[in-house]
C-alpha cells in the first residue's frame, strides 16, 4: 500500500471550526518520549491550532530532579502545576483554537502520585499538594478532546534516546513503567470523569516521517471532534 502525499490532507484550516463560532481546546497526554510534543506541532501546523507546548528546556528544576528526585520532586512538580494553570486559564481566555503538549491533570494523576508512591514526596508535601490541585482545577473547564498516546516501555526508551535530552538519559524502565500503568489507571476513568477521549496507539507509527500514519490520527482526531461541532452548531441556531 503506498502513503498518501502530504497534501491528501492538506484542507482549509477552518474546516474543524466551521459552523462552530466557537474555539475547540485540544490536549495531548502521554508517556516521557511518547511523541506529544511532535504530534502538537503537527496537528497545530494542520487545523491553524495555535500550540502550547510543555515548558522542558527552560525548567530550572528538571536537571536536578533527575539527580536527586527526593530532594527536588515537591518543588519540581509546583513549578509544573504552576505553569500548565497559568496556559489552562490563558487557553481558555484566547479565542482561538489551541493544542496543548501535556495536561494540568496528568501532573496530579501520574508524575506526583507516582514520587509520593515511589517515597520521593513525603505525606505532607504530596497532601498539600493535591489540595492545591483541587483548588486550581475546580475553576477550569477540561478540553474538549484529550488525545492519549499509548505507547510501550521500547517505544519510550528508543524515542527518549534519539531526542537526546542529557537530563533524562538516566530515566530508567522501571520507572517509566510505573508511569505507564499509572497512565491507564487514569485513562480508564477519564470519559466517565472528565471529558472526551481519543486513544492513540503509537508503537507502530511514525506520524513525524510518514503522512499516511499522520493522516490516521487527523481523521480520528476530526471523528472524535464531530459531536462537538455539532453541538455548538446547534448552540449558535439557538443564540441565532
Amino acid at each position: 500500500m503506498t502513503s498518501p502525499s502530504d497534501d491528501t490532507y492538506k484542507n482549509d484550516d477552518t474546516r474543524i471550526q466551521a459552523g462552530t463560532n466557537r474555539k475547540l481546546f485540544i490536549s495531548i497526554a502521554g508517556n516521557i518520549g511518547s511523541g506529544k510534543s511532535s504530534l502538537t506541532r503537527l496537528l497545530s501546523e494542520h487545523f491553524g491550532w495555535i500550540p502550547f507546548y510543555e515548558s522542558v528546556d527552560d525548567n530550572p528544576y528538571l536537571p536536578d530532579f533527575y539527580g536527586d528526585m527526593k530532594r527536588w520532586s515537591f518543588h519540581l512538580q509546583v513549578y509544573f502545576l504552576s505553569n500548565r494553570f497559568m496556559n489552562h486559564k490563558n487557553i481558555l481566555e484566547m479565542p482561538e483554537s489551541v493544542v496543548q503538549d501535556r495536561s494540568i491533570y496528568e501532573d496530579v494523576e501520574i508524575f506526583a502520585r507516582n514520587l509520593h508512591d515511589m517515597g520521593n514526596m513525603d505525606d505532607r508535601d504530596y497532601k498539600n499538594y493535591r489540595e492545591l490541585f483541587a483548588i486550581m482545577v475546580d475553576y477550569l473547564k477540561p478540553p474538549d478532546l484529550l488525545i492519549y498516546l499509548r505507547a510501550n516501555i521500547e517505544t519510550l526508551l528508543r524515542q527518549i534516546k534519539l531526542r537526546g535530552r542529557s537530563y533524562e538519559q538516566s530515566i530508567g524502565r522501571s520507572y517509566l513503567e510505573l508511569l505507564n500503568a499509572s497512565y491507564e489507571n487514569w485513562i480508564r476513568r477519564y470519559e466517565a470523569t472528565t471529558g472526551r477521549l481519543l486513544i492513540i496507539e503509537s508503537d507502530d507509527l511514525d506520524f513525524v516521517n510518514n503522512s499516511g500514519h499522520l493522516g490516521d490520527i487527523i481523521s480520528k482526531v476530526e471523528t472524535a471532534l464531530s459531536p462537538v461541532k455539532q453541538m455548538r452548531a446547534g448552540d449558535s441556531q439557538l443564540a441565532g
